[in-house]
């Protein structure tokens, strides 16, 4: 996890110089996350609401492309305490002009599983995340995403399998 926040930050910085614009945010919102059992398991799964919040580079590599690390806090999971999965999660967004006010994009993320220790779950979560942003202004925009799990959540010893899926709604501030 150090290794990819630290190649996030050197990228950051790297690009600073060959970038044409590099805006800096916040942005923040809703989860709805669930978990995706395998078929063999049936355990009553509900979806869980909750929050994320974080703060990000949005690198302009051209005026159609642009590169966005993150670092995030988001609550997933389900809603079932003991299923209940809290990240710092670092994503980076390959982000597309699609027109003045709509952006897409897509990336790879890394998240730290954080506030429990020992609980059957592993610690660390890969993630593929996709989204759509709409500009309301040049510093408000509201965005959609939605993540789905590339890694099995339990510990193998556990047999049990099942990969992680959420959708954010939020809205973002660029400085």
């Amino acid at each position: 996890m150090k290794k990819i926040l630290l190649l996030t930050v050197l990228f950051t910085f790297s690009n600073y110089g060959f970038s044409q614009d590099v805006k800096y945010g916040v942005r923040g919102g809703l989860n709805i996350s669930n978990l995706d059992f395998d078929n063999n398991t049936t355990p009553v799964n509900k979806h869980r609401n909750s929050m994320y919040i974080g703060f990000f580079a949005n690198i302009g590599l051209s005026k159609t492309i642009a590169i966005m690390p993150e670092i995030q806090f988001s609550a997933e999971g389900a809603k079932a305490e003991p299923l209940h999965l809290d990240y710092i999660q670092a994503p980076i967004f390959l982000k597309f002009r699609l027109s003045e006010k709509i952006h897409v994009g897509a990336g790879p993320q890394v998240g730290l599983k954080v506030h429990k220790e020992d609980d059957g779950m592993k610690n660390f979560a890969y993630s593929g995340v996709a989204g759509i942003e709409y500009k309301i202004n040049y510093a408000i925009f509201a965005d959609v995403r939605y993540t789905y799990g590339f890694s099995n959540i339990f510990d193998d010893n556990l047999g049990v399998e099942a990969k992680n899926s959420n959708i954010q709604i939020g809205i973002g501030y660029k400085f």
